[in-house]
């Protein structure tokens, strides 16, 4: 192991064992010794922590390694059209929903999205949450594989460490401080995990750059390539010419936008900042952030394929570009102690973007198990102490099946999130919307609503998709369709809600 190699791994230690530091930190001020502070941080979330962490957990290990990869690879039009979607659902999200989510779940006493649903319809038997709860342990088993595909990648590339224990060691540090500390210390360390991704996007832009020979090169080499920076073709890799990215596509891929407004782990932010009202200095902060921090991540991947052209870096091809920020950080580290160290704060940065994720959703998905399903739906109940074991126990459990499911490190991060960010988008957005706004909505509306949504996801990924042409669509528009067509139809056929309910839906709108 070179010096230069010694001190990147320095800086990387130091950020995993602050991340330790800030569960042990939490765990010790008692911010998780009940479910409703682990889970939601007794509802105390600061504005800033609340567009920080809310973003920070969206944006995975794709933005640091998907997004610039696709870019590298592609060309600027299947990316760019999807920050274009991305943008517009964070800040749509958190203009329409975050506040009336935070007011009504309050109300109802609601502390995950599938007790949100119960609550919000009187179901006492529970079985929205069940069905709420499988959608989260199906869809983000592999979500968070993805995350620990990316920690296992970076190590691989940048050390030469074995894949499959760079990755398990990753894994056991998002757990570590996840189960210790809860909500506020995942919060907390999204808040920072952001910092630490906004930092590591500018440098490395800066250096590319430069290593790149100057701002005309980029460009000059970007252009050579037929469509790569056409908005409407894009780049064939495989055929070396243009693509092809019509109204069809464009549409389809602005469709990740929608996704926002069916993710749990972005939901509970807004249900746990401390005051509705500074929701608007949320939403402000975050916009900004996630358009930023996205065309940044874009551009980079049209940088590194000029390092690349320049011989600096080996030309990437199919998953392995999404490996160009770690390449970028490696020439890095080569230039001398300092950047080393700024090499080092990059690969930080990466699994910022993993871990910011990773731990939102084995959090979201330990609520699912113990409150929503053993809970709720089982009517198992348990006293404190043993309610958390279970809830730790649980990320346990999905961590290991997430590690198994991303033992082959040939898979491809961004595709994996695409799936999983579907399934949420689908199932519990068009539910989540027309909860909030729509009175005469029901039971039967909403279970058919999650179930169509969840369904359709698979069926047009699997089986209609496939079929290529103008059948070649994400599945998150058809399914979030269906979902939505699903609500509305049912919940006319059937019996109009309660007054109880109704009157809760008033009183939720009225504050």
């Amino acid at each position: 192991m070179t010096s230069s190699t010694i001190f990147v791994l320095l800086a990387i230690i130091v950020y995993l064992v602050a991340t330790i530091a800030i569960g042990f930190y939490f765990s010790r001020k008692g911010s998780a010794e009940d479910t409703d502070n682990f889970y939601l941080g007794g509802r105390s979330l600061h504005p800033v922590v609340t567009a920080m962490s809310a973003e920070a957990s969206d944006m995975s290990s794709y933005l640091l390694m998907g997004l610039p990869g696709l870019a590298y690879i592609a060309g600027v039009a299947e990316v760019s059209w999807t920050v274009i979607g991305l943008a517009a659902g964070t800040y749509l999200n958190f203009l329409f929903v975050a506040k009336r989510l935070r007011i009504y779940s309050t109300n109802i006493g609601a502390t995950t999205v599938p007790d949100f649903f119960s609550r919000r319809y009187k179901d006492e038997k529970h079985v929205l949450s069940l069905i709420a709860a499988l959608v989260i342990l199906i869809f983000f088993v592999p979500y968070t594989a993805s995350g620990f595909k990316a920690v296992g990648t970076l190590f691989n590339s940048l050390f030469g460490w074995n894949y499959h224990a760079s990755m398990i060691i990753g894994a056991a540090v998002i757990i570590g401080y996840t189960v210790l500390g809860g909500f506020l210390a995942v919060s907390t360390t999204d808040l920072i995990q952001s910092v630490v991704m906004t930092v590591a996007l500018l440098i490395i832009i800066v250096f590319g750059i430069g290593q790149a020979g100057g701002m005309g090169n980029v460009m000059a080499n970007a252009s050579a390539l037929p469509g790569y920076l056409s908005m409407t073709k894009g780049y064939d890799a495989a055929n070396q010419a243009a693509g092809s990215f019509g109204f069809l596509p464009i549409v389809s891929t602005l469709a990740w936008g929608l996704g926002y407004f069916g993710m749990p782990h972005i939901l509970l932010r807004f249900m746990a900042i401390r005051d509705p009202e500074e929701i608007k200095v949320s939403r402000r902060i975050a916009s900004v952030w996630v358009v930023l921090s996205m065309a940044v991540a874009v551009f980079i991947g049209i940088i590194g394929y000029s390092v690349s052209v320049s011989g600096k870096i080996p030309m990437l091809s199919g998953s392995d570009s999404e490996t160009i920020i770690i390449q970028l950080a490696n020439l890095m580290s080569q230039s001398g102690v300092f950047f080393a160290i700024v090499a080092g704060v990059i690969m930080a940065g990466i699994l910022a973007a993993t871990m910011s994720t990773a731990d939102s959703q084995l959090l979201a998905a330990a609520s699912s198990m113990s409150e929503d399903i053993m809970s709720s739906f089982l009517g198992i109940k348990l006293e404190q102490k043993k309610s958390m074991l279970v809830a730790r126990a649980t990320v346990f459990v999905i961590a290991v099946i997430a590690i198994i499911l991303a033992w082959n490190p040939n898979s491809s991060v961004f595709r994996v999130v695409s799936f999983a960010w579907a399934g949420f988008g689908a199932a519990f957005g068009p539910a989540m919307i027309m909860s909030l706004f729509w009175k005469r909505m029901n039971f039967q509306g909403a279970l058919a609503g999650m179930v169509a949504g969840a369904a359709m996801v698979f069926i047009w990924k699997f089986g209609v998709r496939p079929m290529g042409g103008a059948w070649d669509i994400y599945e998150l528009l058809p399914a979030f369709i269906v979902s939505f067509v699903a609500i509305i139809a049912v919940s006319l056929a059937t019996a109009k809600p309660s007054a109880e309910i109704e009157k809760e839906f008033d009183a939720a709108k009225q504050a």
